[in-house]
């Protein structure tokens, strides 16, 4: 991969830095990728898209905004007992658009910190629900307790603190609109099944700024910081290298 000339930080910069919400978990997985990426400008190597995952999402966002229009709750949040309906709101479109979404700049740095939402919704007592739409196909209950979805619970965390820090109410209790596509048919005849469940999840933001302000002083720094320990990417650089 190679070597950006654009979205690289300059510490003696005043200007707006963007940092996303997936930057700012791949600092928490290693600083020293991150610091790689943001810093000196090499990312790590990108996968394919998940253009399922990507068609779901749309598709759900044109059908909870047919309920927005109407000022109704979606079925699944009454079949959910869940007291709300999607939130209508002028910006929600860009609040919704990658390399905008909703932002928020942290006070005392550069950083403008944003996250692309998927959707909002709204509690009688006017509170806010942030919601995250999730697609998969496997056997069995789909649940949030695999240890890697903790990158899933600290999104909707950071989701929760930058509408937070836009004036808004929210609710502890985020959801998760979780489709998993169906095994089970005799066949595929060009239609493939879902089953879509909501998962509440009551997060806890009180991390995101000092992980932040951290993310920051790191790349203040001119020294490299240590990969974590687990990292595959800094494990490859380093047994590549010894073999090389």
């Amino acid at each position: 991969m190679a070597k950006r000339s654009r979205n690289i930080y300059d510490p003696k910069s005043s200007a707006p830095f963007k940092l996303s919400r997936s930057k700012l978990e791949g600092f928490l997985k290693c600083p020293r990728c991150f610091y790689i990426d943001r810093r000196l400008g090499v990312g790590q190597p990108s996968g394919p898209p998940f253009n399922l995952n990507i068609a779901v999402d749309a598709l759900l966002k044109k059908e909870f905004d047919t309920y927005r229009a109407k000022k109704l709750p979606h079925p699944l949040m009454v079949q959910y007992k869940i007291k709300a309906i999607p939130f209508a709101h002028p910006d929600l479109d860009t609040w919704r658009e990658n390399f905008k979404g909703i932002q928020y700049q942290l006070p005392k740095t550069n950083f403008l910190f944003t996250g692309a939402i998927d959707d909002v919704w709204q509690l009688p007592n006017g509170e806010l629900a942030v919601v995250d739409y999730k697609a998969t196909s496997k056997d069995g209950e789909i649940t949030l307790d695999d240890d890697w979805k903790i990158a899933y619970k600290r999104q909707m965390e950071m989701y929760q603190w930058l509408f937070r820090r836009n004036g808004f109410k929210v609710n502890k209790t985020g959801y998760f609109v979780y489709c998993n596509g169906r095994r089970d048919s005799n066949g595929f005849a060009d239609v493939l099944k879902f089953k879509t469940v909501v998962i509440p999840y009551e997060g806890d933001d009180g991390w995101v700024e000092g992980v932040l302000r951290q993310a920051y002083q790191c790349l203040q720094s001119d020294q490299i910081p240590e990969a974590a320990e687990d990292c595959e990417f800094c494990s490859y650089r380093r047994d590549a290298r010894g073999v090389e």
